[in-house]
């Protein structure tokens, strides 16, 4: 087991490093900051020289990055170039409300998937099997932008309910949650039904039932166990792209989490904001695809044997 978490935390810090090099290099052909920064319409080429030397853009590629990853190691992700502000500071602001709101729409979405799925399975074939994956293509059709629209015309809008925007109160979660929770939740019921049809004709549940088990214990312990290394899978997958994916949702619900702060870096070009945000959200999702081999090693003691 020590062998074999090594190799997977080897192999993630090298692919962290990786996304740093391409983002160091990705960010700089947004623009130049210094003309954002520029003020009036006498500004020399002089001027423009002075500010990217007072930004630290006038050195090399290859010490601008040494600095940033030494940055990044230490806590230290430098200044915002609008504002001047701490770019850890602003980080810290952001993250947590981008976690909050992929964990809670991720557990919802299984919360409603995993019976859903289930109930589809046991009754195949059935009304209810058809139903629910009717609604689950239908949730498919959505983009996740005209969605959150239509939540904010009905709701906010139309009936007053909740608040259209802002992370102001517990409330101001329902719209974003339920918007992206409708979309994992479409995929995730066909994941599940598609796993527990090759589940459930398996000879030991089969021999579970022959046992007297209840069918509740044959279906959840049993059945759904065996099928957990594709679940997990997925699901990693998914909670990974949810984490990096949330920009246009959060964008729409004024929430202001990573996703809004990348926004407004790519706009501004703000090179320190955006290297920080992108970097911090892609070791969150490489930590995201860590545990999940950990859980392989966990749920399948074979794996650990890899």
């Amino acid at each position: 087991m020590a062998r074999f978490l090594l190799r997977r935390v080897a192999l993630s810090i090298f692919v962290v490093l990786v996304v740093t090099l391409l983002v160091a290099w990705a960010v700089r052909l947004s623009g130049d900051p210094a003309i954002m920064l520029a003020e009036g319409s006498n500004v020399t080429e002089q001027d423009l020289v002075n500010i990217r030397k007072a930004l630290g853009l006038d050195r090399p590629f290859s010490a601008q990055y040494a600095g940033f990853v030494a940055g990044m190691v230490t806590g230290d992700m430098g200044r915002s170039f609008m504002g001047g502000r701490q770019v850890a500071g602003m980080v810290a602001q952001a993250l947590p409300l981008t976690m909050l709101l992929a964990v809670l729409s991720l557990a919802v979405s299984l919360m409603m998937s995993i019976p859903l799925g289930v109930h589809a399975a046991v009754h195949r074939g059935g009304w209810a099997d058809q139903a629910i994956r009717i609604v689950s293509l239908v949730g498919l059709s959505f983009p996740n932008f005209w969605l959150a629209i239509m939540l904010v015309l009905v709701f906010a809008i139309t009936l007053g309910w909740l608040p259209p925007s802002g992370a102001d109160s517990l409330s101001g979660l329902v719209m974003p949650v339920a918007t992206l929770a409708v979309i994992l939740t479409a995929t995730n019921v066909r994941l599940v039904r598609t796993a527990m049809l090759e589940t459930l004709s398996a000879q030991y549940v089969t021999v579970a039932r022959s046992k007297g088990l209840t069918e509740a214990v044959v279906l959840y312990k049993h059945a759904l166990r065996n099928c957990a290394i594709p679940l997990i899978t997925y699901i990693g997958l998914q909670f990974g792209g949810l984490i990096g994916g949330v920009v246009v949702i959060e964008r729409v619900f004024n929430w202001p989490g990573m996703g809004s702060l990348a926004f407004d870096a790519v706009a501004s070009r703000d090179y320190p904001v955006l290297q920080a945000t992108v970097t911090v959200l892609a070791a969150l999702i490489v930590l995201v695809n860590l545990l999940v081999d950990l859980v392989y090693g966990v749920v399948d003691p074979r794996v650990r044997a890899q």
